[in-house]
């Protein structure tokens, strides 16, 4: 299972399987275009510093995955000269964080 196949997205997310295609690319739009890095801190707590102009797009796509995806706990937080998004995901859902954290990897800008 790699990170390009809707198949990693666990069952306990809502979104209907339709929409998942358009919400990973959502993701990895703001990736390609706004993430200036990332560190994973635990296993289960990632942390996004990304371009502060992408902070609306950042609080309106968090809050939608967390609709479908209750078990995301997202806090968008503008700092000096980024937003940091910090992800956190109960142990049983770490997996689904490493696959995120690798999307992002993908999409790191230069």
């Amino acid at each position: 299972m790699t990170t390009n196949d809707p198949a990693w997205v666990p069952e306990a997310c809502t979104l209907p399987t339709i929409e998942t295609p358009t919400r990973l690319a959502e993701f990895d739009g703001l990736f390609a275009t706004a993430l200036l890095g990332q560190q994973l801190l635990a296993p289960t707590r990632l942390r996004w510093r990304l371009d502060p102009a992408a902070e609306a797009t950042a609080r309106d796509l968090t809050r939608r995955e967390n609709e479908c995806c209750s078990f995301f706990t997202f806090t968008v937080t503008p700092v000096a000269d980024a937003v940091k998004v910090d992800v956190e995901v109960p142990v049983a859902h770490s997996d689904v964080l490493a696959a995120l954290a690798g999307r992002a990897a993908a999409g790191l800008r230069s």
